[in-house]
């Protein structure tokens, strides 16, 4: 796999494939490099970009100059045994370079171009600059995140980011399963309103929209994050009638006929909340937990990294495993024939633009060919 993307989302898409095998040759700017390598936090023993470390881990490093004749031909030359181009230009910029996918396509008629944009390839706004704040603001989700009276709020992650390299990594292997050599037209935009459920068919329908209710949910009544005596806070949910009923039992107002269906708990919603948060404003976080899960009900500390860090099922699970010398998040999944491995953090600048120019794609370091 050649990944020619930059920032978050394309570098993450081949980064999820490289964590399980795919030997991935990304390449860079020879001058200014990726930018993520100094974006937001830096490691303070090296001054290298977290975000680089983990996006680009798994991945051998070339920088190549795509207007530089002998650099262009050794990329077209990477091209005929690649499985998959990853690329996240504006759309038409890489045809502009003689890279588009009908002279990809013609090197390697089998090979999958995969295309991360802003809006996708096609459309009115496909020249737009893509940006997730853009995405998380067009999707519909800021217009339902925030307080009932406040306003629609971004997200304090790079969702989108995350959520399109999920998206680019399965729609690459739906790709390669197919056999075919095609272009795999993926946008923030559209990742992120794939995840904002039913509401446009709801709107479509009655042409209601779900309002902001803070952490709650519409048809989620009691649902959010709620304060304990002692300061601290659980999420709770009760997304069933079977695990509302038990929460309305702990309340003391499980024969209370205002809250025994769905309709009911959203009709008297602030009633409910308003139980809700005097109930585990009267006890200690571990006492609330504790009822909780005596009774099956749906509940969860909030945690912060500090507590992540040394909490026993995280450890259990090996969470966060450390990649060189960098901690980081493990593999997403675990597999249990062909579990993946992470060989190495993100990779200096060319780091094996030698190696790769004298063989190409011979040297893998044990990983699949990409």
């Amino acid at each position: 796999m050649l990944d020619i993307s930059t920032v978050i989302a394309g570098p993450n898409c081949a980064r999820y494939l490289a964590d399980f095998g795919a030997d991935v040759i990304k390449v860079e700017r020879p001058d200014t490099g990726d930018s993520l390598r100094n974006m937001a936090w830096k490691d303070p023993r090296d001054g290298v970009g977290l975000w680089w470390k983990i996006a680009n881990r798994n991945k051998r490093t070339i920088a190549l100059d795509f207007k530089n004749a002998d650099d262009k031909a050794l990329f077209f030359n990477l091209v005929k045994d690649a499985h998959v181009v990853v690329e996240n230009f504006r759309p038409g910029t890489l045809e502009r370079l003689g890279l588009g996918p009908d002279e990809l396509l013609a090197i390697n008629p089998s090979l999958v171009l995969t295309r991360v944009s802003g809006f996708g390839q096609t459309g009115p706004y496909a020249q737009r600059p893509g940006f997730a704040s853009i995405a998380e603001s067009m999707s519909g989700f800021a217009a339902v995140n925030g307080e009932a009276d406040g306003q629609p709020l971004l997200p304090a992650i790079a969702l989108t980011d995350e959520v399109t390299g999920l998206v680019g990594a399965f729609s690459t292997m739906v790709a390669l399963y197919s056999g075919v050599g095609q272009v795999v037209d993926i946008s923030l935009l559209e990742s992120m309103f794939h995840i904002m459920g039913p509401v446009a068919s709801l709107f479509a329908l009655t042409g209601e929209l779900q309002p902001r209710l803070g952490a709650g949910l519409p048809y989620t009544v009691p649902r959010g994050t709620y304060q304990c005596s002692d300061g601290r806070w659980v999420g709770i949910s009760s997304s069933s009638d079977s695990v509302a009923a038990r929460v309305l039992t702990l309340l003391g107002v499980g024969d209370d006929e205002r809250f025994t269906s769905f309709d009911g708990r959203a009709a008297h919603r602030e009633a409910l909340e308003e139980l809700m948060r005097d109930w585990c404003s009267q006890r200690s976080r571990d006492e609330v937990i504790r009822l909780f899960e005596e009774a099956e009900a749906a509940i969860g500390p909030v945690m912060d990294m500090a507590d992540i860090a040394v909490d026993p099922h995280f450890i259990f699970r090996e969470a966060v495993t450390t990649v060189g010398e960098t901690p980081m998040q493990n593999l997403i999944a675990k597999l249990s024939v062909t579990p993946g491995l992470l060989r190495h953090e993100g990779r200096a600048k060319d780091a094996d633009g030698d190696d790769i120019r004298k063989n190409g794609w011979e040297n893998s370091q044990g990983a699949q060919n990409g």
